[in-house]
């Protein structure tokens, strides 16, 4: 697979990641559909267990999202730059303390973000605990898969 494909890959994934955030993008669609088209254009089998293994934990994802209340951050109180703060926390998280961390830091990234706005230790831990009581949980469910998914398929395609 060329240079070119792999940044298209990338670009669809990059997108599914951010979609995961933003309310009508089918994010994790995106970031399987952009593991399906690389495991297509690289028929390896490893590309192929990749593929095999986001479609499972994408499933799994979804049966637990099934089972958490809907999403409705935005009745929550939760605005655009909440979201923002969120995923870059995740995205932090899973970086420096690798899979793990973007629970803690999409929490942290929430609390840092309503600390800001309210200015109050006390208010932002009631407002944290408002946005992941009104869908902040599946937000963290489907963006942790999504990040599995792509640090599956980054680590096959740097190190595979």
């Amino acid at each position: 697979m060329g240079a070119w494909d792999l940044l298209l890959v990338g670009l669809v994934i990059l997108l599914g990641l951010c979609g995961v955030l933003l309310p009508g993008v089918p994010g994790s669609w995106l970031v399987w559909a952009g593991v399906l088209w690389w495991a297509l254009k690289d028929p390896r089998p490893v590309a192929w267990w990749v593929l095999v293994g986001a479609t499972v934990v994408l499933f799994l994802s979804q049966a637990v999202r099934w089972a958490l209340p809907p999403r409705r951050l935005r009745a929550g109180g939760a605005d655009g730059r909440l979201t923002a703060y969120a995923g870059c926390g995740s995205f932090l998280g899973f970086v420096l303390l690798p899979v793990l961390g973007a629970i803690p830091g999409f929490l942290a990234g929430i609390y840092l973000c309503e600390r800001l706005r309210l200015g109050r230790r006390g208010e932002a831990v009631a407002a944290l605990r408002t946005a992941m009581r009104s869908g902040g949980w599946s937000v963290l469910t489907e963006l942790f898969t999504c990040q599995l998914i792509t640090a599956a398929w980054l680590g096959t395609v740097l190190w595979g």
